[in-house]
C-alpha cells in the first residue's frame, strides 16, 4: 500500500509512516518543519520525504501526481499560536482543501483527517460527548479552522474517517502541558497546574487505530478517547516522578480562564464498536516515554490553543 502522510515529521504522522513502514508499505511524507523534525524518522527504502508546504497547491498536485498514494493520512496542521488566525487559515483550511481536492483528483481510496475535542465548544451540552453532538468551535481559531476544513472533507466525497482526539501525548509531543511541565521544570521556572482534567492517550495507541482506519476499517467520524480522564495536577506529578527532581518552586493551582473548561470528555463507544477493544498504555508509562525524548531533543517549545501569562 502507498500511504501519503501531511505532517509526516510531526508527532502523530511521524509514528504513523514508523508503524506502516515496519509492514513494508511505502510512505510520502510532506512536512513543512513548522513543528515538525527530519530526526523523528529514520532513512528508510520505502520512505520518500519532501520538506513542502500543502498551502503551495501546484507542488502538492505534482507530489500527489507523482506518488498516486492510496490512502492520504492528513496530520497536518497549524497551531503553534493562539492569535495567529493567518496561518491557521493558511495551513488548516486552504493547506487543508488542497490536500482533499487533490486525492480526489488522484482517486485516493482513502482519506483519514484528525479533529479537536474543542469543535464542540467549551461547553458542549452532554459530557461525555456524543458524536452526535453540535459542533460549536467558536473557542479557538485552531477549532474554527479545523472544523471548517472537516465540512470540505465531508462534502468531498471522499470515503474518509475522522478522528476526533483526546490529548494525544508521548515522544515527540510539542504542544500542550506535557512539554510546557518539563521545559519549565528544566529552566527552574514557576509551573502553573489549572484545576481542570484531561483524558490524554499515547500516541502510539492512536497510530495503531490509523493503521486499521488505512486498511479500511471504520467509515465517517469517530472518537479516539479512552473515555475516561485525570487531573491535571496527577499529570504534573508524573512529570517530576520521570525527571526525577525536586522543583525549585512549588506549583501554583489555577481556575480555568475564559479559554478554558474543566472537562471536556468524549464518548468512545463507537471506536470500540467498529476498530476493537483498545488497550490503552498508562498515563505513567506515557510520560516515562515523552521524558526520555526531551531529555534527547528537546521540546522544541511551549505551544498551547490557549491564552497563558507567564
Amino acid at each position: 500500500m502507498k500511504v501519503l502522510i501531511t505532517g509526516g515529521l510531526g508527532q502523530i504522522g511521524s509514528h504513523i509512516a514508523e508503524m506502516l513502514l515496519a509492514r513494508g508499505d511505502k510512505v510520502l511524507v510532506i512536512d513543512n518543519l513548522a513543528t515538525g523534525r527530519k530526526e523523528h524518522l529514520d532513512d528508510h527504502e520505502n520512505l520518500q520525504i519532501e520538506i513542502q508546504s500543502i498551502v503551495d497547491a501546484q507542488a502538492l498536485d505534482e507530489l500527489v501526481e507523482g506518488f498516486l498514494p492510496d490512502v492520504v493520512v492528513h496530520t497536518a496542521a497549524s497551531y503553534k499560536d493562539p492569535n495567529d488566525w493567518y496561518n491557521d487559515t493558511q495551513t488548516n483550511c486552504v493547506g487543508g482543501t488542497n490536500i482533499i481536492n487533490a486525492a480526489k483528483k488522484y482517486d485516493v481510496k482513502r482519506f483519514i483527517y484528525f479533529q479537536t475535542a474543542l469543535c464542540y465548544g467549551l461547553k458542549p451540552e452532554q459530557n461525555p460527548v456524543p458524536l452526535s453532538h453540535p459542533r460549536n468551535p467558536s473557542s479557538s481559531s485552531y477549532a474554527i479552522s479545523k472544523t471548517a476544513n472537516e465540512y470540505y472533507l465531508e462534502l468531498s466525497g471522499l470515503d474518509y474517517v475522522t478522528f476526533r482526539l483526546a490529548n494525544v501525548i508521548g515522544p515527540r509531543n510539542v504542544a500542550g502541558p506535557l512539554p510546557i511541565f518539563f521545559q519549565r521544570l528544566k529552566d527552574q521556572k514557576q509551573c502553573f497546574v489549572s484545576n481542570t482534567r484531561r483524558d490524554f492517550v499515547f500516541v502510539k495507541d492512536l497510530a495503531k487505530v490509523v493503521l486499521k482506519a488505512c486498511d479500511g476499517m471504520g467509515k465517517g467520524t469517530y472518537h479516539f478517547s479512552s473515555g475516561k480522564d485525570v487531573a491535571i495536577q496527577e499529570l504534573y506529578d508524573l512529570v517530576v516522578d520521570a525527571m526525577g527532581i525536586e522543583p525549585a518552586h512549588e506549583v501554583e493551582v489555577r481556575e480555568p480562564g475564559p479559554d478554558d473548561v474543566f472537562s471536556i470528555l468524549l464518548d468512545p463507544a463507537k471506536t470500540f464498536e467498529d476498530f476493537g477493544d483498545i488497550d490503552f498504555t498508562p498515563l505513567q508509562v506515557t510520560v516515562t516515554e515523552a521524558i526520555a525524548y526531551y531529555l534527547q531533543h528537546g521540546t522544541l517549545g511551549e505551544y498551547t490553543h490557549l491564552n497563558l501569562s507567564k
